[in-house]
């Protein structure tokens, strides 16, 4: 497993401006904190080992005053180091929390503002920003707790191997080496011991952890994937069961988890390789410190109590110098879920970028305080370069509508163009200073209450009871108004017309001056159509309507059209 320079200096500007933020105050005291109750678990840790030799001699010694003086302070040992990890855990998790909580917050602003959400997803490298619903809810907590935690291991790990390195070196005492006509003195023997028995297990910890990190992303990836296909099946359940798509939706998740399965079996195949060298260097380190200090204390060097300490010492030291292998599958599996925050993270940055830097090839939307709609040498182009649209130069005024018609895909792109969700193209389109409604064939129905999904985005408390109720009749929903303050999934629980119509409800209730309609009626038969567009045009008499619809009898109701 290889980490690069640059992996921590992308992590580092993701991450690091967490503890400049306006709570940093409160943020490096929890830091602080940290810190000093780990050194505190150092101490109690060499305390331990102190009282450990104390307790061997004793029991060699077989003084019962002595015995009862270490029961006296294990009982203190004990108090102390609940309170000190209790404290540690309590700290350590509000810590955990709040960088969680603001790198959320940071990436669901970048992401859910002015249409980033819809863009990123069009924008070059495929795979890179993909499920963002799982790398904010489930990468992002890895993540952060994960750093921190390795974080304080790490720092553990030294501070236990300077104090037991220096207990170590001192219980080692002078082993000499004889070589018949000479001999060498070996100092801090034990020591020397350690670092080579730490190093040769990371070194093939290292080199077996290789593959786990690409086998963890990997697995992490499709995970994600089945989860997505999971969901959307969930949310378009009634268009599958229409069509009965069962089948084909049965065969398409059967084909996810076989990708599960093989991600699985290639993270076992890795992980066996760490977990045959751990497990056995776990049953290695209890047995090889005793058994190096063992023929000193046979030929009386050493004490019982010296030979105890002497091993957990080695333990100790040995286990601290062991963090890479003993963090082998939690690294990996922090780094997999940073980067694949990074990668949405950089997706949403490289957009940014696109749209703040002049392109000849980008849409260019100004802000006018005119009450007009004017396309000027609009060209519209697909991703792949393909022009599906050009030369547009037209002028929509407030009361007019205008009937698109030609290829409806074409038209699509055009609406989207317009609300700045298609910068993809060239030419200029200067927007009214009122806001534009857009209309989609299915609007957005956000679960909860259905008077905050009828009037989304705005709040229910802008909308009086009556407006409300004289919207569904004259749409002909009178029979929802008793299901105002009933909590549900409506994109579920309603049909596909019963959404529209709850469409031109919240059309009518927010009374917009300039309105696009994407097919928004396309469910409702020929006279309910006409009948929707003609109860628009008279509620919002001065609005301007631009139409996209299938419907034949639709030409006689607008002014004018576009072919595209």
């Amino acid at each position: 497993m290889q980490i690069s320079n640059g992996f921590f200096i992308q992590f580092i500007r993701l991450a690091g401006p967490f503890w400049h933020s306006e709570n940093k105050s409160t943020i490096r005291s929890l830091a602080l904190a940290l810190l000093m109750l780990t050194v505190m678990q150092i101490g109690i840790a060499v305390v331990i080992t102190i009282w450990s030799a104390d307790l061997f001699n004793a029991l060699e010694q077989r003084s019962m005053s002595r015995l009862f003086t270490q029961i006296a302070l294990i009982v203190l040992i004990f108090a102390a180091n609940i309170a000190v990890t209790t404290a540690h855990f309590k700290v350590k998790r509000r810590l955990q929390l709040d960088w969680r909580s603001w790198l959320t917050h940071r990436l669901i602003s970048q992401w859910m503002t002015d249409g980033r959400h819809y863009l990123v997803t069009h924008i070059q490298g495929e795979g890179a920003h993909d499920n963002p619903d799982g790398r904010i809810a489930e990468d992002i907590r890895i993540a952060t707790e994960a750093a921190i935690d390795l974080c304080h291991s790490l720092i553990y790990s030294v501070l236990l191997l300077i104090s037991f390195t220096k207990i170590l070196w001192t219980l080692s005492g002078t082993v000499t080496l004889d070589l018949l006509f000479f001999e060498i003195p070996i100092y801090g023997h034990l020591v020397w011991l350690a670092m080579f028995y730490a190093a040769c297990a990371s070194s093939l910890g290292w080199w077996l952890g290789r593959p786990y990190t690409l086998a963890t992303d990997a697995r992490q990836t499709v995970e994600a994937n089945f989860r997505f296909g999971l969901v959307s099946a969930r949310e378009n359940s009634l268009a599958i069961a229409l069509v009965h798509g069962e089948a084909n939706e049965r065969t398409r998740f059967i084909a996810l988890f076989k990708d599960i399965v093989h991600a699985w079996q290639r993270q076992t195949h890795a992980w066996s390789h760490l977990f045959m060298l751990t497990s056995g260097y776990s049953v290695l380190s209890m047995a090889f410190p005793i058994l190096v200090s063992a023929p000193r204390y046979i030929l009386g060097g050493i004490t019982l109590g010296a030979l105890m300490q002497s091993a957990q010492a080695f333990q100790q030291a040995a286990g601290a110098m062991s963090w890479p292998v003993d963090n082998m599958a939690k690294v990996a599996e922090w780094r997999a879920s940073v980067e694949r925050v990074l990668g949405l993270v950089n997706g949403l940055s490289r957009l940014e970028q696109e749209i703040a830097r002049y392109d000849p090839h980008r849409i260019i939307l100004k802000k006018t305080e005119q009450d007009i709609l004017r396309l000027c040498d609009l060209c519209i182009i697909r991703l792949d370069g393909v022009v599906c649209v050009s030369s547009i130069n037209t002028e929509i005024r407030p009361g007019e509508r205008v009937l698109i018609t030609g290829n409806a895909f074409t038209g699509s792109k055009l609406f989207k163009a317009i609300v700045g969700l298609w910068p993809w193209g060239e030419g200029s389109i200067e927007l009214p200073r009122e806001p534009v409604f857009f209309m989609p064939p299915r609007p957005y129905l956000p679960t909860g209450t259905l008077r905050a999904a009828i009037c989304y985005p705005s709040t229910h408390a802008e909308y009086t009871e009556a407006a409300i109720a004289e919207a569904l009749e004259l749409v002909g929903l009178e029979e929802l108004k008793e299901q105002l303050d009933h909590e549900d999934n409506w994109a579920a629980a309603l049909s596909r017309e019963q959404q529209q119509r709850l469409g031109v409800v919240r059309l009518l209730l927010q009374r917009p001056s300039w309105i696009l309609l994407q097919e928004a009626m396309d469910s409702l038969d020929s006279s309910w159509e006409m009948k929707m567009l003609r109860l628009i045009a008279q509620r919002l008499p001065e609005a301007a309507i631009l139409t996209i619809t299938n419907e034949p009898m639709a030409e006689d109701f607008h002014q004018r059209r576009i072919a595209l």
